[in-house]
Parts: structure tokens; sequence; C-alpha cells
């Protein structure tokens, strides 16, 4: 997940831009558009997986079944190089909560909720509340010990009527600051309304975390915070998980380069999903849109110049499991400078332009988008330049390979308020989005793939630092210990 970059749109379409176009993208752009517009499979196969698999919780039942469709799906579209990267990780899953709140120890009344991931095997805490606001780490410096011995009580976003200029931390993030100083458990509270409960890792490591970590609904998190203005309340949270070390396999195909071999494009987005519903949007559209872009190059025998490398990603959900397990691999093997790209599409819907952390990509990125913006007028041809954390490019970001993908679509109906939450079902998904997402993908894909000349490297070491620090990364990286920089 993927926290949307807040990055100035650029439309720009010019010369200079179609100076890194081959005059043979736009037949072969046309045939991608006409292949997808009439035989695209990303809404049916969705449609087959979340009816007949369910959740795909990395390391469950379905998880296996998940990684098996795709796998069967992807030689089903004649592709002979398909494989399995396995990678063994901790994994975790939910057992038993109960989360009681009042104002008398001895009669506490239960309250809606949900366990984070990464939450203790066992606990079982009552204790104080402590209202913490935004759970930022200037809510601790500003009243110190305040929470020290206690439960904080934080929301999920930012919340109205803060000081202006505040940036939001990932709730794991959160997590790792109330644990800091000094609290015994979290309690979050959801953004969406209508009593929506999310879940989502608590971790900023993806292992277990010391204290008990649980998500409320809106209402009822709003409703304590003004009651506990006016007398003290306490929490007793009761709570058992699984968690142990489990199998997951990445999956992926390849289509090896015609006169680049050893130069890689990667195209990915994790396949898994949380357990409390079916996953459609996170990350069924983005996992099933990378799907189809591969049958769509196995139905035109497409060959760009470099090779193609299409993955699907497990374990994302509950810390990149998989992807840190894929630039891990390909660090030991010696592999890593060949990936010369890495697109990754995370709940991407229906984009109206490109993203990418490389701005000399600017003429390449925005001279496909020209292309592909003659076969759908609503496309806007959008650019930005910079990066987010907590999704599948993370890793490859940190190591300084250059990253993108699609930018500047939207969630369809109303998706947003179901992130990670119960109603993550596929009656939100939209066909025509997810066909535009395969479509510009697709196209984005080939048009780095088959350039003659990419405007792109792997950043130094120096220069992925100072990048971290330009996107106002460097705080959230610290607090998950991914600072690796004095």
């Amino acid at each position: 997940m993927k926290f949307f970059i807040s990055i100035l749109f650029v439309g720009l379409i010019g010369t200079v831009a179609q100076a890194q176009v081959k005059p043979e993208w736009t037949e072969v752009f046309s045939k991608i558009n006409t292949e997808i517009n009439q035989h695209s499979k990303a809404y049916s196969s969705l449609k087959t997986a979340t009816e007949t698999i369910g959740h795909r919780l990395t390391g469950s039942a379905n998880g296996k079944k998940a990684e098996t469709f795709a796998y069967n799906l992807l030689k089903s579209y004649g592709f002979k190089d398909v494989k399995y990267q396995p990678f063994e990780v901790e994994s975790w899953s939910r057992g038993t909560l109960s989360v009681k709140i009042g104002t008398d120890l001895n009669n506490l009344q239960t309250v809606k909720s949900v366990s984070l991931a990464h939450a203790p095997v066992k606990a079982n805490v009552k204790l104080e509340l402590v209202d913490m606001g935004n759970g930022l780490e200037e809510d601790y410096i500003n009243n110190p010990g305040k929470v020290t011995g206690k439960i904080a009580v934080v929301y999920l976003g930012i919340l109205p009527g803060s000081k202006a200029g505040l940036k939001n931390l990932h709730r794991s993030e959160k997590t790792a600051l109330s644990t800091k100083y000094g609290a015994k458990g979290i309690i979050i509270i959801n953004t969406a309304t209508g009593g929506i409960l999310l879940t989502g890792t608590a971790s900023v490591t993806g292992k277990l975390i010391p204290d008990p970590a649980v998500c409320i609904g809106k209402e009822d998190g709003l409703k304590l915070k003004d009651e506990m203005k006016k007398a003290t309340h306490y929490a007793s949270i009761d709570m058992t998980n699984q968690s142990g070390l489990i199998k997951a396999r990445n999956v992926i195909a390849t289509i090896k380069g015609k006169t680049m071999p050893k130069e890689k494009v990667i195209v990915g987005g994790h396949l898994d999903s949380w357990d409390l519903a079916t996953g459609a949007i996170d990350n069924g559209i983005g996992s099933f849109a990378v799907i189809d872009m591969a049958r769509t190059y196995q139905a035109l025998k497409l060959q760009p110049e470099r090779t193609v490398e299409f993955v699907l990603f497990m374990g994302e959900e509950e810390g990149l499991l998989g992807s840190r397990a894929y630039v891990d691999q390909a660090m030991k093997n010696k592999t890593l400078d060949q990936v010369r790209y890495m697109l990754n599409y995370d709940m991407t819907n229906d984009p109206k332009g490109f993203s990418t952390t490389i701005a000399e990509s600017k003429d390449l990125f925005v001279g496909i988008g020209a292309i592909a913006q003659t076969f759908d007028t609503s496309y806007k041809n959008l650019f930005s330049n910079g990066a987010g954390l907590h999704s599948d490019h993370q890793p490859f970001m940190l190591q300084g390979i250059p990253t993108g993908g699609g930018a500047g679509g939207r969630l369809p109906n109303n998706a947003g308020p179901c992130y990670h939450a119960d109603c993550d079902d596929f009656k939100l998904v939209d066909e025509k989005g997810l066909k535009n997402t395969v479509r510009n993908g697709a196209m984005l894909l080939y048009g780095i793939a088959d350039s003659k000349e990419l405007k792109s490297r792997r950043f130094s070491d120096t220069e992925v630092r100072d990048f971290m620090i330009k996107n106002n990364l460097k705080e959230a990286l610290e607090i998950a210990g991914e600072w690796r920089w004095k």
C-alpha cells in the first residue's frame, strides 16, 4: 500500500518526447489496444478468483491456491517460462479478539474491532486509555510520559482541525512510535465511515510486535475520544493469533529480450490480500492487470529488445515479503544490476498518466503516453516524478533501481473506504477501468523494454539517500529501521 504520491502532475506532449519513440510503436500499440479491448481476461479471471479462492492471505491454504491459480493461468496463455520463486518467512494470521472499553474496570462494554497484523500470539491487558491524537512523534514529545504503561488511542489519518502541514504516517509507524514511548497497546481509529473495520500490518519489520494493536470503527472511535475528555477510560484487549515460519511463492513469467536479454524490465503487483474480504481492489485489480498484460504479450507474440518479467508477489501485505525476497535473491546471485526498471501496479485503476522515480525518463514516458492518447482521448498523459513507500517497488527503489507505473487514476465505485477492509469485494471492480490499466500498462512496459536508449540508471547509494530525503521519506524509514545512512 500504498500511499498515493503527492506530486504535481504535468501534462506534456512535444517533439522532444516524440524523439524517444520508435515509429513502429504506433502499430504495436494499436495491436495492444485492439487485443485488450476485444479479448481482455482480467475482469473475468479476477471474478473467478474471488469466487473460487476467496481471500489470498500469504501462508494460508487460500494463498497457496492463489499462487497455483496464477501459475496455471500464465501457463494456459502459452508461457513456457513460468516459475515459482519460493521464500520462507515469518507469517501471521488472526485468531480470537475481544476489546472492551468503559469507565468502570469491572463493567467494560464490547466494542467492534479487528486485530492488526503481527500483534502478539497471545495478549491480555486491562489498562487506562490515553488519547494520543494523530499518533505522530510530536504528539508524544509534547506529552512526555503520558502514555507510559497505558494504551494509546490514535487516529489512522490526520484529525480534522490539526495544524496545517502535518505529514501522516503508516499505521505500522504509528504503532512503532507508541511502543517507543512506552505504551503497552494501541487502538487505531479507522478513517472510513459506516463502522468499516480495516486490517493491515502494525509492524515495521514484518515480525511480531510486543503489544496488542487493534482497529475500531470511526464512529466508535470519535465517540470514545469525546468521552475520554470527560472521564478516565479503560480497555481490556484479549487476543490470540498465530505466527510461524511459512512457505510462500512469487510467480514469475518471462519473455526473453530480442537483442538485450540480460537487461530486464519487471512489471509486478502483489497477488496476496488480507483475509477480511476477497481483496478485489487490493490488489486484485493490480495483480490481474499484470497477468492480463502477460496474456496480451503472448497473444500478440510481442518480444521487445529487453527481457520482460511479469511478477506476482506474495506477502506484500505482511511487510513486502515477496519483493524483499526477490531483491535479496537478485543481490545474492548478482543479477540486480540487470533490472533497468521495476513497474509496480498496486490498486492502480484507470490511470491517466505515468509516474517514475527517474526524471530523465520523462521524454520517453510522455512519448509513450502520446501514442496511448490517440486510442483513448480520456487519457490525459500526465507525468509525475517522485516516490512513496509501502508497496513492492520499495525494496527495489531502496537499492537504486528505477521504479514507476500508472498514475493519476481513481479507485472505482467509492472503493477507497474499503481499503484493507471487510467490504473489499468484486462488486467494487470496474471492468473499463481495469482494461485501461492493462492497456496503458502494456504500452508503457513495451516502450521501456523496447527503447533503444533507455534514459534511466541505477542510483548510487548516496543518490538513493538524497532522493529519500527529497521525497520526505527519511522519517518513515528511520521509524522502520530502514534508514541505513548516518
